[in-house]
């Protein structure tokens, strides 16, 4: 009798000639073509995306694949259909009106085996209707870290995915990131309605990555040590420099480009036609250094990366560890630094001040106080507020529970529309949401300054307990690092992501212990990292109930 596993390795030979799959990757699989909704947690290279385009040949129905980038979507949809006999469409604003037609005829006739959209068409009652007509066999949300609101790079369109997977009779789902640390996974669970559902976490481990970070006083000198960086390293391979700002980017690129490097600037202000020629000439290995934002780099499939620098600290470690993990894909040895200045934290932690604006969330719910449930779009255009604004404001109100959506995805007040209870109760949300956000600023803080060993504090954030030293950072090649003791974690209360609780803070999980201290993730007060003496002397930390 063929097993489960016998006919995913069949299939995935036979159609994409995968000859040894990983064992996450079969786990996964096996788990979607079982029927249960799946939450994998792979690192950037290991192949997610086989997840669903396996299990999808052998379901009924198409796979419908929700992701953030239109160039990633063409991106999986030309691996997809090189030299297959496969049917892989897209839906979106910059196809040509024909483009769009003949992919919904295809996924009308069931000739499609993957159909790819934005999380912002599914915000359209039309296109759901299309979809659930099409009767999905999956339903997959790529890059599913934007789900979450403690994820580091959150989209507030994503939110109303969970509804949008019920009305369609909620198909297996299939939740796939490269870096999510257990508060958001754990929000992704929440928000995508995931039920029964199974995960597959590989190790966050890169031992190939040769961690460093530099601090630097004066801002010229850090740039000026950048471009030398890249200047030396411009014969060993390709590599990434990302920016802060826009502005950071053009400058070091001209910088590079006067030193003689093959580099190019990429943010997300250059005009479409500019950002893929970049795109192209990267993969292609026309450029040398990409010099970027944040907004380049999600699905780049460039396995000989030798190195990733950082010329300012970014907002997370999750969004850190997101971008260094272009790096050495090909399992290759390969440089990652951070070049960071104090001044870098200070920003990070000014662009997270920005607080909900109440006269929002209070013009929602005048909207909504008719009785008349409405879609999204049309709360917005009697309100007057934005769609950015509009999206923020009803899931605030939904998760204080004044809010409901419905099987069609209309919205409706639940309580008092005029009570100020629900304005304070979103609010008091969003600031639950800013003290989080600023932990994760300060747990790369400590990432950046510290002496002991990085691998071992990266791996920890991600709840992964190492005790001795990786010999592969800098501190570790300088001497600084140390081995963990056993009792430092018996000191904690708990040993790798026990639960307890703090007499101020509620409830926590241990992520980290070092042998003076020890970081706690709390549900509602983000990281904390307390003396270990402290812990020890008022007993803070007891074994959660």
């Amino acid at each position: 009798m063929t097993s489960t596993r016998d006919e995913l390795r069949r299939t995935a030979a036979d159609t994409f000639g995968w000859t040894h799959l990983r064992p996450e990757q079969l786990e996964g699989m096996e788990h979607a073509l079982e029927g249960h909704d799946v939450l994998a947690v792979l690192p950037t290279g290991s192949g997610k995306s086989a997840i669903y385009q396996v299990p999808a040949l052998l379901r009924d129905g198409p796979a419908v694949v929700v992701s953030p980038l239109i160039a990633l979507q063409h991106d999986q949809r030309e691996g997809l259909a090189n030299g297959r006999d496969l049917t892989a469409v897209a839906v979106n604003s910059l196809q040509k009106a024909g483009e769009n037609r003949a992919a919904w005829e295809a996924l009308d006739s069931g000739s499609a085996e993957y159909v790819f959209l934005a999380p912002e068409q599914l915000a359209s009652d039309e296109v759901v209707e299309r979809v659930r007509a099409a009767r999905p066999g999956l339903f997959v949300v790529d890059e599913a870290h934007c789900v979450s609101e403690w994820g580091h790079d959150f989209r507030p369109d994503y939110l109303r995915l969970g509804g949008i997977i019920a009305r369609l009779g909620h198909p297996p789902v299939i939740a796939l990131t490269a870096t999510a640390a257990p508060p958001v996974r754990a929000d992704i669970v929440e928000r995508l309605g995931l039920r029964d559902h199974r995960e597959v976490l590989a190790s966050f481990d890169r031992p190939e990555l040769h961690l460093a970070a530099h601090q630097y006083a004066d801002a010229d000198q850090r740039r000026a040590e950048v471009v030398e960086r890249v200047v030396e390293r411009s014969g060993a391979g390709a590599g990434l420099v990302y920016c802060a700002t826009r502005k950071d980017t053009v400058a070091y690129a001209e910088a590079l480009t006067a030193r003689g490097v093959a580099g190019a600037a990429y943010h997300a202000g250059l005009k479409r036609a500019e950002r893929e020629d970049v795109h192209e000439r990267f993969l292609g290995g026309d450029l040398a250094v990409v010099v970027a934002t944040s907004a380049f780099g999600m699905g780049i499939d460039k396995p000989d990366v030798r190195y990733v620098l950082h010329a300012a600290a970014p907002a997370s470690v999750d969004a850190y560890y997101q971008e260094i993990g272009r790096a050495g894909r090909d399992g290759e040895p390969a440089l990652v630094e951070l070049h960071h200045h104090a001044r870098d934290f200070d920003l990070q932690r000014f662009l997270t001040a920005r607080r909900p604006k109440p006269d929002a969330l209070r013009a929602v719910l005048a909207v909504l106080g008719d009785g008349r449930a409405r879609t999204p779009k049309e709360v917005g255009a009697d309100s007057g507020l934005s769609p950015a604004r509009r999206t923020a404001a009803l899931n605030l109100l939904e998760q204080a529970g004044a809010v409901a959506t419905d099987a069609d995805g209309r919205c409706s007040v639940t309580g008092d529309p005029a009570g100020d209870a629900a304005v304070e109760r979103a609010v008091e949300i969003a600031e639950q949401r800013r003290e989080m956000v600023r932990s994760r600023i300060e747990m790369m803080r400590g990432y950046a300054e510290s002496t002991d060993c990085r691998r071992r504090g990266l791996l920890g954030y991600f709840g992964e307990q190492r005790a001795e030293p990786c010999g592969n950072c800098d501190s570790c090649d300088a001497g600084t690092s140390r081995t963990v003791e056993p009792a430092a974690a018996d000191a904690a209360g708990a040993a790798g992501q026990d639960a307890v609780r703090h007499p101020e803070w509620g409830e926590g999980v241990v992520m980290s212990t070092e042998n003076d201290r020890v970081t706690v993730l709390f549900a509602e007060h983000g990281y904390k990292t307390l003396a270990l003496e402290v812990v020890r002397e008022q007993d803070l930390l007891q074994p959660a109930e």
